[in-house]
Parts: C-alpha cells; structure tokens; sequence
C-alpha cells in the first residue's frame, strides 16, 4: 500500500494563492505520504516555470506526485462547450505528464437541467474514449470516481447515482479506464457503499479515503470518525489482492491535527483489515 492526499481542506488557501503549490508538497513530505495529489485548480498558469517550479519542489523533498484530480464535465448541453472540455482535459493529461504524475481523476460532469441520461451517458462515454487515447499515449491512467459535486461546480454529478456511474463504467469495459473509488460520496444518496465495491473492486487503481457525518448528509468530518465503512472496505480490497494507491481526501478543516490522524488512521485501519468477502459483513 502507497498513501497519498488531496488536500481538501487546503483548497482555498491554495486556490487564492495564500499558500503555494510548493507549500503543499512541503507538507505532505512533513507528513510522510509517499505522494501528494493536486486539484487542477492548483495550476491556473501551465507555463514552462510554473512545472519547473513544481517539479523541483518535488524532488527537493523526494516526494511523488500521484493523482491529479479534475473535473470534466462531458454533459454539458452546449456541443461546443464539450468539445472544449475535451480539449481541457488533454491539456490537463500534457500537465500529468510534465508533473510525472501517475494517475487522472475524470468525472463525467455535472446533472445539468435539461441533461437527459440516454443523451449524456452517449457524451460521457464519447468524451472518455477520446480522453483514454490520449491518455494512453502518455504513460497516464485515467481514474473515474464515483463523485458527488467539483468544486466549481454548481451542480451535482450526472454520475451520482450508482446505476449511471455504473452504466458509464460497463460501456468502456473495453478500454483501461480505471475507478478512483471513494469511500464516502454514496452516502449522499443513502446508496450501499459495499455494493458499489463489490461491482467495481477488480477497476479499481485509486481509492479516495473519504468520511462524511451521516448517511445523507455532505459534510466532511475527519475520516475514521463518519459513516464510511472504511474498515470493511480496505478488508475487500485487500481479499481481491489490491495493494496500491489509497489518497486521504482530507476534508475536515481541522488543521494539520487533522491531516495527522487521518494518516494514523488509515495506515493502523489498513493494517489491521482482515481480508473478508462483502458477504462476511
């Protein structure tokens, strides 16, 4: 097992430049992940230096990068707005590349109003394969999650329910999409964590640590301490013989403290997983 983090709680201070992309590597070197994840809203500049920078950070403190996450949204209305976010997304396949990071987190894009499923699950899927061509040109590998709402959205994700990320992940079985499988985001909708894993568990490349309060309810708290079945999980995970990625999307805005005992947890909790069948449970 690797561990990496998407660091939530950070976000705006990063977003609003208070805190630099360097500062975040520094951090998570602090901590002792093996990587860090990036949102692409920590690049708003893709220049020569802005990498330069990025990259000797990274080496200065002898940590990978892992994931970046971004937030395609194929299931715009607009025709030409899709294309674009076609483009963007190969843009942010260039940066991956330029980074070294390993991995993409794709969602497929937000319910708009209007947005039928048949239409957009046809997007969806048309947007991934061209967004996997080019991925698989660089080295990268594109990691679907079963997401809730991007961070400049204003919509949730058309994917949210388990029956459409479920009937976009079956209509590419054929190519490597992966699934950056989070371990909280069903909750949202009172849908059964442990059955969606058990449907995905042999795509999964990335597993996002996540925790929220209650079933229902989107709000983030420390993980260990909500509802995700994060023990039962990594016990699944670890019977089907994955042994790689986790990211700790920590969330809870309660300070370094925070990202602190989310890592303790998540390590003694993996450590300690029995491996089990969903049926064990």
């Amino acid at each position: 097992m690797r561990l990496s983090c998407l660091p939530v709680s950070l976000y705006n201070d990063i977003f609003s430049g208070k805190n630099s992309v360097a500062d975040w590597i520094r951090f998570g070197a602090e901590l002792g992940l093996d990587a860090v994840d990036f949102s692409i809203k920590f690049f708003p500049e893709r220049d020569i230096e802005t990498i330069k920078q990025a990259r000797a950070a990274l080496e200065k403190h002898s940590i990978a990068p892992c994931m970046i996450a971004c937030y395609a949204d194929f299931t715009h209305p607009d025709p030409v707005q899709r294309a674009q976010e076609l483009t963007d997304l190969k843009a942010d396949i260039a940066l991956a590349k330029a980074l070294e990071a390993k991995f993409i987190r794709v969602t497929a894009g937000q319910n708009h109003p209007g947005t039928e499923r048949e239409a957009g699950v046809q997007w969806v899927t048309d947007g991934f394969r061209r967004a996997i061509d080019e991925a698989e040109k660089h080295g990268i590998t594109l990691a679907y999650e079963n997401h809730t709402k991007g961070a400049p959205w204003d919509y949730w994700d058309f994917s949210q329910p388990t029956e459409i990320f479920l009937e976009i992940l079956d209509a590419l079985s054929d190519t490597p999409l992966g699934v950056c499988f989070d371990t909280a985001n069903p909750l949202v909708l009172g849908e059964d964590v442990l059955t969606l894993l058990e449907a995905v568990v042999h795509r999964i490349v990335v597993v996002h640590i996540f925790d929220l309060r209650e079933v229902g309810v989107f709000e983030p708290v420390r993980i260990g301490t909500g509802a995700s079945p994060i023990p039962q999980i990594f016990s699944r995970i670890r019977q089907a013989g994955y042994d790689s990625w986790l990211s700790i999307e920590e969330a809870s805005r309660s300070g370094q403290q925070g990202f602190e005992q989310a890592i303790a947890y998540v390590r003694n909790t993996w450590e300690h997983a029995t491996p089990c069948t969903i049926g064990d449970r």
